[in-house]
Order: structure tokens, then C-alpha cells, then sequence
């Protein structure tokens, strides 16, 4: 029987900056699914630039490879799906341009 478990990084905050979601332990897990929702605009046009970032021990960090960065704009869910063998820890590096949102940031994990 395979684990699951998701939870959220980012709940319905504003975001006009660059920011980082916390650190999140997966290397139990096979795949990994970040959901990224654009709430509400509420300011310009933004688009945000999301990258997957890797860590061995969750402090110090290089950005991943394998899974191509994100372009996200317009609201809605956007996913991002995680290329395979990730190591033990992750999370999202994004940067804003253009405008203000509100934003859901959640990760799932499955193994």
C-alpha cells in the first residue's frame, strides 16, 4: 500500500516578491506534485517563475535540473510536476514580476 500526503506551503497570501516555500522532507516518497493557485489578482498582471529546488540536509540548496522552470500567470491551478529522484528535501524558489496575487502553494507526495 502506497503513503500519501499533502499539505500546504503558502495559503492565501499576497505575493508581489520573490519568495521561497518551506523546506519539505520527501525522500520517502516517488513522486511529487506542487498545485500552485493563482487566487485572485490584485494588482497588474503577474507571472511567476517557479523553480524546484533540491537540498541534502534542507540548508543548502541548488536548483533541480531534471524538472523545467515554471511560467505561471492567470488565475487558476497550475501544476508542477516533479522529475523523478529528487533526493530528501524540497521546495519552490519564485520570482514575481508584474503584479500582486493571492496564493495556495501545496505539495503532494506519494510513495
Amino acid at each position: 500500500m502506497k503513503n500519501f500526503n499533502a499539505s500546504h506551503l503558502q495559503v492565501k497570501k499576497c505575493i508581489k516578491e520573490a519568495f521561497q516555500t518551506f523546506p519539505y522532507e520527501v525522500g520517502w516518497a516517488d513522486e511529487v506534485i506542487f498545485f500552485f493557485t493563482i487566487e485572485h489578482i490584485t494588482e497588474g498582471n503577474p507571472v511567476f517563475t517557479a523553480k524546484v529546488q533540491l537540498s541534502p540536509d534542507g540548508v543548502r540548496w541548488g536548483d533541480d535540473g531534471e524538472t523545467p522552470v515554471a511560467k505561471l500567470s492567470g488565475e487558476g491551478v497550475h501544476i508542477i510536476k516533479v522529475a523523478p529522484n529528487f533526493g530528501n528535501y524540497i521546495r519552490l524558489s519564485v520570482e514575481t514580476t508584474g503584479g500582486e496575487a493571492m496564493l495556495c502553494v501545496s505539495i503532494h507526495c506519494k510513495g
